[in-house]
């Protein structure tokens, strides 16, 4: 008798526990486990295998400001499971988030930028996971078929074939970061490892196809905390490349702040420059005009200041843009090409400094 009463349990557990979860469900211990898992779809983050769908609790969100990474596009959501509670509003820095929030970045190209938004391929998604020991980073590339993402913890160097606005084929040796050159853009002035993007002055925008403000949304979503009840007086960067949305100044030092922060700000790995380029830096000379570099080396280009006003041709923060010699190139990770666009605002900018 006690012999059928114990498969009669097993089984009532069996349903039950079953019913309780569907297939694509978010697994919180896979998330938080000391080990990541080997596949994206082992996390439940989405609700198809391609990744096309996320699951309940994943809130889509953008930047102002995002960093350029070889014109690939990117998607972004953020998971905050409820038992863990909102993240807290700061004015300055990185929302702080808690243990148990995730942000998803997709990075993917179209078959052709002549059409941006058809056939989207995607190649590698990069999990930011805020684990109970700390923020772990790690990337998943995706197959060919568009299946399925694997861990790969040592990165990995692809061929990626684009075709250009203008219908010129070309390809790009797109770079998925090792979890060690993850740090080299993700440690904070505490030397602990954080997200960079997702700062109040970066989501302060409205929603991708809403009519509200991202931060309005992520507080009905319970995903924020604090802040001012009305968000006009929220710190905001302008979208660099929209001359509606602010003069040249602000747009140059918004791609600046996107592009370059991470590391040139205080107490961030290129501290020691002295060339402070976060948007809250007032001292022009810590945000290079007329400022000579400590050690640049062959990355000077034999130039005497990072900003030379009126004479982008002297001045060294531009040559660096303007080139892919490993030596040279600023930024030093995430980039196999020039962003052009970045590049003529920045001279623009320089140009027109007196």
């Amino acid at each position: 008798m006690k012999g059928i009463r114990f498969w009669l349990l097993l089984f009532a557990v069996s349903v039950l526990g079953g019913a309780s979860q569907s297939v694509w469900a978010i697994d919180q211990n896979k998330l938080l486990a000391t080990k990541p898992a080997r596949t994206l779809s082992e996390y439940g983050l989405f609700q198809d295998a391609g990744a096309r769908n996320q699951a309940e609790g994943l809130v889509l969100y953008e930047l102002n400001n995002p960093l350029f990474t070889d014109y690939a596009l990117k998607i972004r959501y953020l998971y905050i499971p409820k038992e863990s509670g909102p993240a807290t509003y700061q004015e300055d820095g990185v929302l702080e988030f808690p243990v148990g929030t995730v942000l998803v970045k997709t990075f993917a190209y179209p078959a052709s930028f002549e059409q941006p938004d058809a056939d989207i391929r995607y190649i590698e998604t990069r999990l930011l996971i805020h684990k109970r020991d700390g923020w772990k980073a790690y990337p998943y590339v995706w197959n060919e078929e568009q299946t399925e993402a694997r861990l790969k913890v040592a990165g990995k160097r692809l061929e990626i074939p684009v075709v250009w606005a203008d219908g010129k084929s070309d390809i790009i040796n797109y770079a998925v970061p090792n979890m060690n050159q993850c740090k080299g853009c993700h440690v904070n002035a505490d030397k602990a490892f954080t997200p960079i993007g997702p700062k109040v002055r970066n989501l302060n925008r409205q929603a991708k196809g809403k009519s509200e403000n991202q931060l309005e949304l992520l507080r009905q979503a319970g995903y924020l905390k604090g802040g001012p009840e009305n968000l006009e007086e929220s710190p905001r960067v302008p979208e660099p490349f929209n001359p509606d949305d602010g003069n040249l100044q602000a747009r140059a030092r918004a791609y600046l702040d996107g592009n370059c922060a991470h590391c040139h700000s205080p107490g961030h790995p290129a501290d020691t420059s002295g060339l402070y380029l976060n948007y809250e830096e007032n001292r022009e000379v810590h945000w290079g005009v007329n400022k000579p570099p400590v050690a640049a080396g062959r990355g000077a280009g034999g130039l005497l200041v990072d900003i030379h006003p009126g004479a982008p041709e002297k001045s060294i923060l531009l040559f660096r843009m303007d080139s892919t010699d490993p030596g040279i190139m600023m930024p030093e990770l995430g980039r196999s090409t020039i962003d052009q666009e970045g590049v003529e605002l920045i001279r623009k900018f320089i140009a027109e400094m007196n």
